[in-house]
């Protein structure tokens, strides 16, 4: 994107009254220059069956386009309208919450009906309002959500995907370790008593869903002018939607990002969910939602909205947009305010995005379009990810935070991706890990590169399979360790050169040393015979093995250990709460974004060089001062 696009949802569907000409008054003061519209309203936009009325969208992009606003036209739609559900029951399903003994209603993307109607629906809107001055593109959300399978159609279509795969019932029972005797019985969901079965259906009917999403944003690629782009509006979990499917529909990769506020604002999952977005199609991303007042505990504190939207550029955003424009009155979204509260008057909000909209505006010309050139990468699993009760979230997030907090950066990247350019990779609880990403990972370390990997990898195939064979799978000789016996840890410190210097922490691996040296070792009076930590040379590189998980401050100083032998060193030798994320600007010049998550001010020791804030242009060496969640955006002179 040549500019930074600073913006928000507009739901013309709850709006209570027309205020169109106000909205767009006050979104060009604030400096915003697009907004997203669409996103609800199919009830709207198609009344009664095959029936379209855009009069409504019609007279939204002439407000915008009077206003010099950019549009961005999101393809969720919602709901299934009521004549739909009345005319075709099978595209709506209902799951009851056994906790609050609620139901919950998703659209089938199993029903040919609802798919019939779906796709007329987006070809009709996007017909319309291709050629309108003010599209500057569209979204594609991908909120899994609100879409779902039914079960039998789901089965016979997985039954049909596995006889395609497999051809002969005797290759598939013996994938599964299931003994089948005819392809139907594969649809009897009730007599399969296999984890890795059930784990590789669950698989099926999200790509179901994904493949869903596909179609939807093929479908709009082939409607949009060539000078408009087409973005996804993806959550963490559903950024891998669809996989390289998805990405090769859309021009940029878009994801909503929600995250704690107030005392608890660090910037981890800003910083974590960009670099995922940024390192799936390799450029910058777009944030298609994230929150303006929130929820009541994600009002942010004043300056927190500055810091916030600032924070998203420095891991490589082209555009931010919140969630709503005004707060809503009717839906369910009325609990999320919007930059603008019920009333629809200034508020503290409201005056700060005028400041963030305004330096955007200023800025552009030297922050659009940074790029990043990080030499680590941490390796993020989706398969790992459906893998319930092995923790991976929470190992995946530590390794990352132990990063974060000591201003190492590093790139969120897939198996799919090439490894070549990083130094260091880490692959925190790699679960699932098939012959191919394996033998990427062998190759990796045999070429020069340093393996971070720890317990529960490379444990199981990608259907979830466990691997029969020595642990970790194709691997043991690469980390000159294996194991056979694994416990809870109670009462087990850990014990490095220094002594002991942390606490085991839950699930742990007794490794056995077969050619590595260990690091950390278990201390305790059964599993002191263990090593806890080791390394290994293989090749021309190295391979890490972590056998539990410790506190976060070990992990931190044992991670930074092994990145500073590897040549690797921080942005700026400054820790939590002072952040410093860096990139090359637009014009060839070093940006580095320094940010103090904090109620209190901060001095912040810079690297050598002369620098000058580009929001207040002062200059500096050596030091520089930053109020509470303050934030300064410094160009290497």
């Amino acid at each position: 994107m040549e500019k930074l696009y600073f913006g928000a949802a507009y739901d013309i569907e709850n709006a209570p009254h027309d205020r169109l000409e106000k909205d767009a008054e006050m979104m060009v003061h604030a400096g915003i220059n697009v907004v997203r519209v669409c996103g609800l309203a199919w009830n709207i936009l198609e009344p009664r069956d095959g029936e379209f009325d855009f009069s409504r969208i019609d007279r939204f992009l002439l407000a915008m386009k009077q206003a010099g606003i950019g549009v961005v036209a999101e393809m969720t739609f919602g709901s299934v309208p009521a004549w739909m559900a009345k005319k075709y029951p099978c595209c709506v399903l209902s799951e009851k919450d056994s906790l609050q003994g609620k139901c919950t209603y998703k659209a089938n993307v199993t029903d040919k009906n609802y798919l019939f109607c779906r796709e007329r629906m987006v070809r009709a809107l996007t017909e319309h309002v291709r050629t309108h001055p003010a599209v500057l593109g569209y979204s594609v959300c991908t909120d899994r959500e609100k879409y779902g399978v039914e079960d039998a159609q789901a089965r016979r279509l997985f039954a049909a995907h596995l006889k395609e795969k497999y051809e002969d019932i005797r290759s598939l029972n013996k994938a599964f370790g299931q003994c089948f005797t005819d392809w139907g019985e594969v649809c009897d969901g009730w007599c399969v008593h296999s984890d890795c079965f059930e784990f590789a259906y669950r698989r099926f009917c999200g790509a179901l869903v994904s493949d869903f999403f596909v179609r939807t944003a093929a479908l709009v690629r082939q409607y949009a002018r060539a000078d408009q782009f087409v973005i996804c509006n993806a959550g963490e979990k559903e950024l891998f939607s669809g996989g390289n499917a998805l990405l090769q529909y859309t021009d940029a990769v878009g994801v909503r990002i929600y995250h704690p506020s107030q005392d608890l604002l660090t910037g981890a999952e800003i910083a974590f969910c960009g670099d995922l977005a940024r390192c799936l199609k390799g450029g910058n991303y777009c944030v298609a939602e994230t929150q303006a007042q929130g929820f009541p505990e994600e009002t942010p504190y004043g300056g927190q909205l500055r810091l916030q939207a600032f924070s998203h550029l420095a891991s490589g955003a082209g555009m931010v947009m919140y969630s709503s424009w005004h707060s809503a009155h009717t839906s369910a979204q009325s609990r999320r305010k919007g930059v603008l509260g019920y009333d629809f008057s200034e508020n503290e909000t409201y005056r700060e995005a005028v400041t963030v909209g305004r330096s955007f505006r200023q800025l552009q010309a030297r922050l659009a379009r940074m790029k990043k050139n990080n030499s680590v990468a941490l390796l993020y699993s989706d398969l790992s990810e459906d893998v319930s009760g092995i923790g991976y979230t929470q190992a995946v997030r530590r390794f990352y935070e132990a990063l974060y907090e000591y201003n190492f950066e590093c790139d969120v990247v897939s198996e799919s991706s090439d490894l070549s350019q990083y130094k260091v990779v880490l692959a925190p609880v790699l679960y699932c890990a098939g012959e191919t990403l394996i033998k990427k990972l062998r190759d990796f370390v045999a070429g020069g590169g340093t393996l971070i990997s720890s317990f529960r990898s490379f444990f199981a195939d990608e259907n979830g399979k466990v691997y029969a064979d020595a642990q970790p799978h194709g691997m043991t000789d690469v980390f000159g360790m294996t194991y056979d016996c694994t416990a809870l840890a109670k009462n087990v410190s850990l014990s490095g050169s220094q002594g002991i210097c942390a606490c085991a922490e839950g699930y742990m691996e007794c490794l056995r040393l077969h050619g590595g040296a260990q690091i950390l070792g278990y201390v305790h009076e059964n599993w002191g015979q263990y090593a806890a930590a080791t390394v290994n040379f293989y090749g021309k590189g190295k391979a890490y093995y972590f056998g539990c998980l410790f506190e976060r401050s070990v992990l931190s100083e044992l991670l930074q250990a092994i990145l500073r032998e590897e040549g690797v060193f921080p942005s700026a030798e400054e820790k939590f709460p002072v952040i410093v994320r860096s990139g090359m600007g637009r014009l060839g010049k070093k940006l580095l974004y320094v940010f103090n998550y904090s109620p209190f001010a901060r001095t912040v020791t810079l690297p050598a060089g002369k620098y000058t804030d580009l929001l207040s242009n002062r200059q500096g060496t050596g030091t520089f001062g930053l109020e509470k969640w303050g934030v300064a955006i410094l160009e290497k002179d």
